[in-house]
């Protein structure tokens, strides 16, 4: 049997500081921004938010969905 785990981070457990964690955000709204944002933009200006706040919520969330590896 052939089990692929993909495990986008791998992270040091030792590492979490402030740096490291904003790194993280930095690739998830990346990610967001590639995969939905000119969906996100279109939601913001029919409904008059503003679209860095959406994008920063969706970011969150989109962290919730990967899975990380960590080592100690």
């Amino acid at each position: 049997m052939n089990i692929n785990l993909d495990i986008p981070f791998r992270l040091n457990f030792n590492n979490l500081d402030g740096e490291t964690q904003e790194k993280l955000m930095q690739q998830s709204r990346h990610e967001v921004e590639q995969k939905c944002g000119a969906d996100i933009k279109v939601y913001a200006r029919e409904n008059h938010l503003d679209y860095e706040t959406l994008l920063e919520e969706e970011a969150i969330k989109n962290l919730y969905n990967h899975k990380f590896k960590f080592t100690v």
